[in-house]
């Protein structure tokens, strides 16, 4: 089973290499890793998608917790989210294939981002199984390249954002 996990990090150097060290240390495969600023500069989100049972879910979210440059972890497995993904893809137009690849693109609201003679690039956004339908139909035309960013994702709901003073390392004193 997929989980999606969301972590608050002080944005520091270090701190990607420090978590999926520790992740990897501990035999959990990460299927996805994102990690990207917030609204607060000195913090950056990083999302993850883990397989495992709920053990292995609870034992993740109890490592990243002990971990000092993070500051708060939220488990999105009985929560509504949102969920995203991108994806940058080439495939072949040679032919009369460049009409029936517009129309895909159209249908899954995707969009190309460059043509060039016999190929063309399509950026597409949307959750996992989009991401993979699109995939699928177009591989038929010839799939040249492709790359995907991993997920990220935001709960419906509002959840509390640690106050500032409270998200500085524990070396440092409180003001």
């Amino acid at each position: 089973m997929k989980h999606v996990l969301s972590a608050l990090v002080m944005n520091q150097p270090g701190v990607l290499a420090h978590i999926s060290g520790m992740l990897a240390s501990r035999a959990f495969n990460i299927e996805s890793l994102a990690v990207g600023e917030t609204d607060i500069p000195e913090f950056s989100r990083m999302t993850f998608v883990v397989s495992g049972d709920d053990r292995v879910l609870d034992q993740v979210r109890k490592q990243l917790e002990k971990i000092v440059t993070v500051v708060q972890v939220i488990d999105f497995s009985n929560k509504d989210f949102v969920e995203r993904d991108l994806m940058l893809i080439k495939v072949r137009t040679e032919g009369t294939s460049m009409t029936q690849v517009k129309e895909m693109v159209d249908i899954f609201r995707a969009k190309i981002v460059d043509v060039r003679p016999h190929q063309v690039m399509i950026e597409i956004s949307g959750p996992e199984q989009k991401i993979a339908a699109f995939v699928d139909v177009m591989r038929p035309f010839g799939i040249i390249e492709l790359v995907r960013t991993g997920r990220i994702a935001l709960t419906r709901e509002n959840i509390e954002k640690p106050v500032l003073y409270d998200l500085q390392p524990m070396s440092a004193p409180v003001k």
